[in-house]
């Protein structure tokens, strides 16, 4: 039994979300986002919410129950709230600004590197050493934020690079004479 399968999704106030077979819509104050789930799980809309049950008791169909329940919540709590990520630059001269919708960071390399901020996403650099990435799909704001990282990944002598804010780094002893 998937302890959080089994809890229906809450929809707040100022979301509305419609179950057509296999897909769930939010609609809220943020934008409006769907999600096909898989054909192992159920959707219905409750009074309690939506309520995700598996087809039947395979492997897979217990597997996907958990997993498309927090599909769900997330496109719900997208709709509401949105999601952000923090990034943070570490390094002498590295930094980060906006210019239109691009992205520019110096990162020690002979260029700077340009980033276009895809659609439905929103990058703001209140200090130049700070990101912070916010959209309304969880998935598309990690995955930004991952390409980010992976220009200068954090290395783990002197920490320099782009990190998450809550990331921590494991750091290593230098050369000895």
């Amino acid at each position: 039994m998937s302890r959080i399968g089994q809890k229906p999704v809450a929809l707040p106030d100022g979301v509305n979300a419609t179950v057509d077979g296999q897909t769930v819509s939010a609609k809220g104050p943020k934008g409006e986002l769907s999600v096909v789930l898989v054909d192992d799980v159920l959707a219905k809309m409750t009074d309690d919410g939506i309520v995700i049950e598996p087809n039947d008791q395979t492997k897979r169909s217990r597997s996907m129950w958990g997993m498309s329940r927090t599909v769900v919540q997330n496109i719900v709590t997208g709709v509401k709230d949105g999601f952000e990520k923090k990034l943070e630059i570490n390094g002498v001269g590295y930094r980060a600004q906006m210019q239109g919708n691009t992205l520019k960071l110096a990162l020690g390399f002979s260029h700077d590197v340009d980033y276009a901020v895809p659609e439905g996403i929103q990058i703001q650099c209140p200090k130049p050493t700070e990101i912070v990435v916010t959209g309304i799909d969880k998935q598309k704001v990690g995955q930004v934020a991952a390409e980010i990282r992976r220009y200068r990944p954090p290395e783990p002598y002197k920490g320099k690079g782009v990190k998450y804010a809550d990331e921590y780094i494991f750091r290593k002893e230098g050369k000895k004479k």
